[in-house]
């Protein structure tokens, strides 16, 4: 366990460290955030910040030295940083989760190992094996790349088959998935906290809807579901938590359909799905994260409200973000970012619900 006045260290700073360190911070813990970028919303409330890239080896051990702990608010982190990290200080969550989070192919072969279904894929290396995949899986289909896709990015749809090879082409040529195009009646996404110790606790399922490929609103608990869903779906989640040795937050989206819930991906992080918590649960899944990577005892993630809704609020219309204080039920948080770029993640509201 890590005793109060302990540090936490956050690699990237974005809103999801930004989050995380408040948390910390009412458990009396310091954060110590590492990230690359100029602007660090996170670094607004962190102890401390090292701007640096994620391969200065230098700066990483004198981070690892500062530290008690690492944790990582994006999934993307090289794994030659996550090896040499934990060389030197406990990284909470371990490196192999990050190894199949960060690559479509992989997670989809380790899901299926532990029984979940993903939408029929097919590894694609070249136009051959692209022609081969649309023959196998038919169309329409999504190209994806395998590695460093989010929010709708680094995938195209493919409806005919004369667009393969511009689609294989804008996507690099290689190292890529094709994913059938599965027809769904919901997006949902499942959040789980595991302990040091092997504990877990999980949240209710919460329903998610996308525009453009970006996460719009989220509703928990997400009642439309079938429940046997939704209880395959979390036992599901439960066994990569276990299968991994995972410590900390880990959430999985999921699609339900006529025939049964299909496995779409897994974050090794707090996620956008679950800022709802912080006000509607009575563990936040960014204090639940702490609690977990501290080695403390987890928090109930039973609900505090009957219903909460979150929306993210997505470039320009930060502008316009404090009017929706109007509504005595909502809960405004906005990230420090400066410049809001179309589709780009300000904020977000929640509004709890009797």
């Amino acid at each position: 366990m890590i005793p109060p006045g302990g540090t936490i260290g956050i690699l990237g700073g974005g809103q999801l460290g930004r989050m995380l360190a408040i948390a910390a911070a009412q458990l009396g813990y310091r954060t110590h955030v590492f990230a690359p970028e100029a602007e660090q919303p996170a670094a607004d409330v962190a102890s401390r910040a090292t701007r640096a890239r994620y391969d200065d080896e230098g700066a990483l051990r004198a981070f690892a030295a500062a530290v008690d702990v690492v944790t990582c608010e994006f999934e993307n982190v090289p794994a030659a940083c996550l090896a040499l990290l934990e060389a030197l200080v406990p990284v909470r969550p371990g490196a192999r989760a990050f190894a199949v989070a960060q690559d479509r192919l992989i997670e989809k072969q380790f899901v299926e190992t532990l029984g979940g279904t993903p939408a029929p894929y097919a590894a694609v290396d070249d136009m051959a094996s692209l022609e081969r995949a649309i023959d196998r899986l038919g169309l329409p289909a999504v190209l994806k790349t395998r590695r460093f896709g989010y929010d709708g990015k680094g995938q195209v749809r493919l409806d005919a088959r004369s667009r393969a090879a511009t689609a294989l082409a804008d996507l690099g040529g290689a190292n890529l998935v094709l994913e059938r195009l599965v027809p769904f009646t919901s997006e949902f996404s499942i959040i789980v906290g595991r302990g040091v110790d092997g504990a877990e606790a999980h949240y209710p399922a919460i329903a998610n809807r996308h525009e453009d490929g970006i996460l719009a609103e989220s509703l928990a608990p997400a009642s439309r579901l079938q429940a046997a869903h939704v209880e395959g779906a979390t036992a599901l989640v439960i066994r990569i938590a276990n299968a991994l040795d995972y410590v900390g937050i880990l959430a999985c989206e999921f699609f339900e359909t006529d025939a049964g819930v299909i496995f779409n991906e897994m974050a090794p992080r707090v996620h956008n799905s679950g800022h709802w918590t912080i006000e509607g649960a009575e563990t936040s899944q960014f204090e639940q994260h702490i609690r977990a990577i501290a080695g403390l005892p987890l928090g109930s993630p039973a609900m505090q409200t009957p219903v909460a809704i979150m929306r993210n609020i997505l470039g320009d219309a930060v502008s316009g973000a404090h009017a929706l204080l109007a509504d005595p039920h909502a809960h405004l948080h906005l990230y420090g970012k400066r410049e809001a770029a179309a589709g780009r993640k300000m904020g977000h509201v929640t509004i709890l619900r009797a």
